[in-house]
């Protein structure tokens, strides 16, 4: 039978894309653990946030404070408004384009010219203006970049600079923290993150402790300052994050791009789960984590985030080298 009554006009179920981040799910990883028993490693698919990645917490609290603030304003007859600027190696900038898209701000990204050719369609599909950097210089150039054009242009842009910007870590404290800690029911004895920014973990790490002090908070990142872990930062030679707490993590642990490599293409095939190659690294090491405790005849359950899936890196050859 054909309704004939006018529909209604109040507003249907349904979410805006703020309202879609967060509340990502854990991805229990079994054939990785078999032969560890009392071992669980639970990765946080980040993914699953509407710009695919962990950088859509920190982004869109910049995004939504600048706005209180009024340091964003959309471009209106004729005037090219004040948009947002920032220095990126990808996943904060498409996080950016797709809430400047959808809220109506523009975009002006720095980026290394050498991010994967997905990141850069990606960007150019939500409308981002790009400026791009040495390859050479990584992060720490695009991030000389931005500052360099927020000097020069103070009315044009609000430079949210996430390196420095302290709702970054805030996002993770108020959310990531809180679902890790809810979904394992309190039972989580590690905590695994990446370093790039920091953010992740420095705000998920500050609010576990409070919750928890016993748990283990590792911090990763790249063995070398020539790396293949985009996105991470080997901080004795990077630009260090303001936010950045060197004195937070229990332990920290060195990750060569090789063993990132191996672990998304064995991931891939043992476990039907394709992540991107910071995720892969920080599996490795909560791997490293999971088989010291099998050791020592404990138990574990091990939470480590994953910032992306490999949809942004299978352009990449080593997925095909070695096989």
């Amino acid at each position: 039978m054909i309704a004939t009554d006018a529909p209604q006009t109040g507003t249907l179920p349904g979410k805006t894309i703020l309202e879609r981040i967060g509340n990502t799910p854990l991805i229990r990883f079994v054939r990785l653990t078999e032969s560890l028993p009392g071992i669980q490693i639970l990765g946080k698919a980040e993914w699953t946030n509407p710009g695919g990645s962990v950088k859509d917490r920190p982004a869109s609290a910049i995004v939504t404070e600048a706005e209180e603030r009024g340091d964003l304003r959309p471009a209106r007859d004729g005037h090219p408004g004040r948009g947002l600027l920032d220095a990126t190696s990808g996943n904060t900038g498409i996080a950016y384009a797709m809430l400047g898209a959808a809220m109506g701000f523009r975009v002006t990204l720095c980026m290394p010219a050498n991010v994967s050719a997905e990141r850069k369609k990606i960007l150019s599909a939500y409308g981002a203006e790009i400026v791009w950097t040495d390859p050479a210089d990584g992060s720490d150039g695009a991030i000389r970049k931005a500052r360099e054009l927020a000097a020069a242009y103070p009315d044009l842009y609000y430079y949210a600079d996430q390196y420095s910007n302290d709702a970054n870590w805030r996002a993770h404290y108020r959310t990531t923290a809180r679902e890790i800690w809810q979904q394992t029911e309190g039972q989580v004895t590690h905590f695994i993150a990446g370093l790039g920014t920091s953010g992740t973990f420095v705000g998920t790490t500050r609010r576990l402790k409070e919750l928890n002090p016993a748990i283990q908070c590792i911090s990763m990142q790249p063995d070398s300052p020539f790396n293949g872990l985009e996105g991470l930062k080997h901080m004795a030679t990077a630009i260090v994050p303001r936010i950045y707490d060197a004195d937070l993590a229990d332990r920290n642990i060195d990750m060569s791009t090789e063993s990132a490599y191996r672990m998304a293409k064995r991931l891939a095939r043992t476990e039907g789960i394709l992540v991107g190659v910071s995720a892969a690294a920080a599996v490795a090491t909560a791997l490293q984590i999971a088989e010291e405790e099998a050791a020592r005849g404990k138990e574990a359950v091990i939470v480590v985030i994953l910032p992306d899936s490999a949809d942004k890196y299978l352009s990449e050859r080593f997925w095909e080298e070695g096989q």
